[in-house]
């Protein structure tokens, strides 16, 4: 009789353990989730952040970056010529379409690969640049949007990638980052 009670209590312990176990793997799995999330969001921030220094530097170009409407997925196609970045002389127009460039591979990934295919970036981003219609001093407005990992409300109002279908019937995957700045393209 004594051996029987040892059995369920072994079988009870067992079955405590295992709902514990199963319970550790789901907090790693939503662990993982939000550590991802976090990750894309921290991109986002550093293209949007990085794009506006440049607009900023490149004050008289600021209706090129304006005027880029919704970049990404190799929306600017191939590396601008004159290449900018090593040293080869650019007006300010040559250098903001080079700017737009290089922020969209970084947008996309490409320039962080593995064995020739981009590694980083975020999952089927769209970039707008919004700003004053002539392009003078005022509020100008990176906003980036990218697919996420879990299905949300989307509180924000903005059309940035909205109309692509990459973010599910409702977008409830489209996740989306703003940056507003004063710009003051005289200074």
């Amino acid at each position: 009789m004594q051996r029987g009670y040892s059995l369920l209590e072994l079988l009870i312990a067992l079955l405590v353990f295992s709902v514990g176990m199963l319970a550790v793997a789901g907090l790693q799995t939503v662990s993982k989730q939000a550590n991802y999330e976090g990750m894309q969001r921290t991109t986002a921030a550093h293209i949007a952040n990085g794009l506006l220094e440049d607009m900023r530097l490149n004050g008289d170009a600021i209706d090129i970056y304006r005027a880029a409407g919704e970049i990404g997925e190799g929306s600017r196609g191939n590396e601008p010529v004159p290449d900018c970045s090593s040293g080869t002389p650019c007006n300010s127009a040559q250098q903001a379409n080079h700017d737009l460039w290089v922020w969209e591979q970084m947008l996309d990934g490409n320039l962080e690969t593995s064995d020739g295919a981009g590694t980083g970036g975020l999952l089927l981003p769209r970039m707008c640049i919004d700003g004053p219609a002539l392009g003078g001093a005022g509020i100008y407005r990176v906003t980036i949007v990218w697919h996420g990992s879990a299905s949300l409300a989307n509180a924000v109002n903005n059309d940035c990638g909205l109309l692509t279908g990459n973010y599910g019937a409702n977008n409830e995957f489209r996740r989306i980052m703003q940056i507003p700045t004063y710009i003051d393209p005289t200074m």
